[in-house]
């Protein structure tokens, strides 16, 4: 018989509530709030008085080229850095799964990535792909200006999408190797004994019966390459060259701190919170169709 647990005193249960409730209040829906109102007002940069405005913020948001642009930059960088993430991690999970020599080491180093903050992530990867004292460095003398991320806007999108997917890479393969974990052995053993090779085993067995947890991850990698990718831009490439690594939060912290529109910044996040939730709600209608649960 299930047991429950209650509260004979209500003032105790308030009690154990009340700090998570003021962490939430003051870290979401108060800054929300805030964010909202100058949405609709002019808000001095300065101090004054602010000036209701209604929707006149958010016409010169979409009346904005450049916000396209972040946009598109964003969406692009989401996709792109998800589905490279995701593709490692759960290759190297598949592999650590199988027991190999030294899988606890592998562990380990695997998850070590996403112990890092994002700004250093950003710093290591602009030494990195320094293309005068990086890694790439190398590739340019022999080819030279192949790699340039500081005039070549390829080159920078491509290096923030391997800087967000390698900082991801850890936090989804600890999800992966748990789902594969939880999968009986006898599973996998009775593919194998049908004549299953390795591969076909992880595609036909594995990977269909953990699509619960990658379902989950793909929107939390979204999610996080829309909400969290700012240190990773702001340290590379500052959105450059030609805004061509402005992503939407980017814009809102450029247009808002350097640019001084507190008001254009607050209508840009309250826009980019919608279009969270409508991707969100895009990937729950569509692609947890082809998850399965059993």
């Amino acid at each position: 018989m299930e047991k429950r647990a209650t509260f004979s005193n209500l003032w105790l249960a308030a009690a154990f509530i009340a700090p998570q409730m003021l962490l939430i209040f003051t870290f979401f829906y108060w800054p929300a709030g805030e964010a909202l109102y100058w949405a609709v007002t002019l808000e001095p940069p300065f101090g004054g008085t602010n000036e209701w405005v209604g929707w006149l913020n958010f016409q010169t948001v979409f009346a904005d080229p450049k916000y396209w642009d972040s946009v598109r930059v964003s969406l692009l960088f989401g996709l792109s850095s998800t589905a490279l993430s995701l593709g490692i991690a759960v290759l190297l999970a598949l592999f650590v799964d199988r027991r190999l020599a030294g899988h606890q080491v592998y562990k380990f180093t695997f998850f070590l990535p996403y112990a890092l903050a994002a700004p250093a992530v950003g710093l290591a990867f602009r030494f990195i792909f320094s293309p005068d004292a990086g890694f790439v460095s190398v590739v340019n003398r022999i080819w030279p200006g192949l790699w340039n991320p500081a005039f070549n806007g390829n080159d920078a999108f491509i290096m923030i999408v391997l800087a967000q997917a390698w900082m991801m890479v850890g936090y989804n393969f600890i999800f992966f190797l748990a789902a594969l974990q939880s999968i009986p052995r006898t599973v996998s053993e009775a593919g194998a004994m049908d004549g299953a090779g390795v591969l076909r085993r992880m595609w036909d067995i594995q990977l269909p019966l953990i699509t619960p947890t990658l379902f989950f991850l793909i929107v939390i990698n979204i999610t996080d390459s829309f909400v969290n990718s700012f240190g990773i831009v702001d340290i590379t490439t500052a959105g450059g060259p030609a805004r061509a690594t402005e992503v939407m939060v980017y814009k809102i912290y450029f247009d808002g701190f350097r640019g001084k529109d507190y008001s254009l910044a607050a209508a840009q996040s309250i826009v980019l919170m919608l279009l969270i939730i409508a991707l969100t709600f895009i990937q729950f209608r569509f692609i947890e169709r082809r998850v399965h649960y059993s």
